[in-house]
Parts: C-alpha cells; structure tokens; sequence
C-alpha cells in the first residue's frame, strides 16, 4: 500500500508549552488510522499540522507527498477536513451550506448524492440550528466529503453525542472507507478506536507511547481476563485458594470478580464455574471481560485526571 501521510520528528511548542514532542508515523492508503490520548496529548495540534492549519516548529510532515505548508492550497483540494469545533450560522439552511462549500472545489462531488447517502434529504431546507448534534455532525461530514478527497479529517467526531448518534457516525466512517478514503482521526473514546482503527497511536505528554493495531496493542499489553459474577451470602474463603495459577479475587457488595492472566491451560471461566459447582456456591448474572484497548490505554497514560 502506498503512504499516505508521513510525519517524522514533528514538533510544535506554544511558548514553554510543548505539545507535540519528536512525532513520527505513516499513514497507509486505505486505512483509517486514529489518535487517541488524554486532554492536551497533543492530538489535535498534530492532525492541525498534517491539515496545514498549524505551522510545526520541527520535522517534516508530507500528505499525499504535499507539504501542507507550501501547497496548502492543493492539500485541500485533495482532503477533506471535519474540525474539533466546527459552526454555521444559525440561520444557514442544510442545502444551502452544501452548496456554498461545493463551489470552493473545482471537482466538487454531488452534494445532493450527500445528502441522501448521508440521511439528511428530510432536512435539507432546515436551518442549521435546528439540527441535532448528530445530524450536525452528519452535515460536517458531508461538508468534508464534498471535495471528493483521497484522505479525510476527523477530529473528535463524535464528542457530545448519544450513544445512538455515536454508532450512526461509525457506520458513516466505515462507508468512507468502503468508497476508497483513507481516514485519519482523533478520539478519546477507546470504544471508538478500537471498533473503527485499523491502527492506533496512542499520545501523551506529546509523544507517541504505542502504535499498532487494536489486537496487538491489546495482546502485548499481557492485561488481566475477569469473570464476575454475584453470589447471595458469603463466598466460601477456600475458593480463592483453589484457584490455580496467578489468581485473585475481589468482592464488592454481593459481586465478586475473579482475575487471572490471560494464556492459562485451563481458560479462567472454565475453572471458575467448575469451582462454583463443585463448592454448590449459588450464583448469577456471570460474564466475561476481556482486555479492551481502554486498558492498554490506561496502562500507558495513568488514571489520573487532565485537563
């Protein structure tokens, strides 16, 4: 696959505030590749600097072979954009903005084409304030997708969403990609990251910390397996101890949770209802949790709160 997007020793302070820090990466065609880190990472500057909208300090950066900064005009008519914060005027109609925006292009695709593919014929004479988060959101990407680009922007698509509106959007994203794009996008929902990302760099303090797909970056981390479940009394205290390998168990309340390292001979949900069984313990509503890339992620960046 041919590169898309290649970064290599980006960085950008803003006075003594370093935000981005020694970044290098590659973007292949075709794949939707995401960012991902805490509040002030630096993802937004650096996806700022892959659009031109930002001028790095240091390294060089290169999107479909342009150096945003030179030829930022080309860029973005080969890119589409969807911004962090992003607004119309109030008053602005749906298909007003669509065709505003076409005529910046000089290949400009069918905004009327957006408009059905992207569920939004019904308001296409509503105006802009009207709309809800996700059908605004909706419009954003109609409006990036307009000058038919060969990579597309996403920076932090889907904050402030419902969790309904949330998995619409994925589904637009994934039909993006089936049309050829390739996608670059930034989150903070691990949830999205590793439903949607072909790879994922995780950032902190500025830097890149892990990079890698989904599956690995979960598998390297060697993270814990859990099964829980909720017992009506006291658990028997020789249930822990018969537990083989590295286990432990922790009770909240009535919910117990037993961890145990991935890998084992015997898989941890086996041994845990076999035991359950054999001591006669009663027990409900058992479930299994797997290591998820929220895990990897808080591994690597800490629990503690940012702003």
């Amino acid at each position: 696959m041919d590169t898309i997007v290649k970064v290599e020793g980006l960085r950008k302070t803003y006075g003594a505030t370093v935000a981005v820090e020694d970044v290098s990466f590659e973007v292949k065609e075709g794949e939707i590749f995401g960012m991902v880190g805490p509040n002030g990472a630096g993802k937004t500057t650096t996806i700022e600097c892959l659009e031109g909208l930002r001028k790095p300090d240091a390294g060089t950066v290169r999107v479909l072979g342009i150096d945003p900064q030179r030829e930022g005009k080309s860029l973005r008519e080969r890119t589409g954009m969807q911004l962090q914060s992003s607004n119309l005027p109030d008053r602005m109609k749906v298909w007003e903005a669509l065709d505003l925006y076409a005529s910046f292009y000089p290949k400009a695709a069918n905004w009327n084409e957006l408009l059905a593919q992207l569920g939004l014929e019904e308001k296409r004479n509503a105006p802009f304030s009207k709309l809800s988060g996700g059908q605004k959101q909706r419009l954003f990407i109609a409006l990036a997708l307009l000058p038919d680009p060969t990579l597309v922007f996403l920076d932090e698509l889907t904050t402030g969403l419902d969790p309904q509106a949330r998995h619409a959007i994925w589904d637009l994203v994934r039909e993006v990609r089936l049309k050829g794009k390739t996608v670059v996008l930034t989150t903070h929902f691990m949830e999205e990251a590793e439903k949607l990302c072909d790879r994922v760099a995780i950032l902190d303090h500025g830097k890149i910390v892990a990079l890698d797909t989904p599956a690995a970056l979960i598998r390297g981390l060697g993270a814990e397996e859990r099964v829980v479940f909720s017992v009506e009394g006291v658990l028997p205290a020789g249930f822990e101890k018969a537990l083989s390998g590295e286990s432990r168990v922790e009770i909240r309340g009535g919910q117990v949770t037993v961890h145990g390292k991935n890998g084992r001979k015997v898989p941890l949900v086996s041994e845990v209802v076999s035991l359950l069984g054999g001591q006669g313990i009663q027990f409900r509503d058992l479930r299994t949790e797997q290591p998820s890339l929220e895990d990897v992620f808080l591994s690597l960046t800490g629990r503690e709160m940012r702003e």
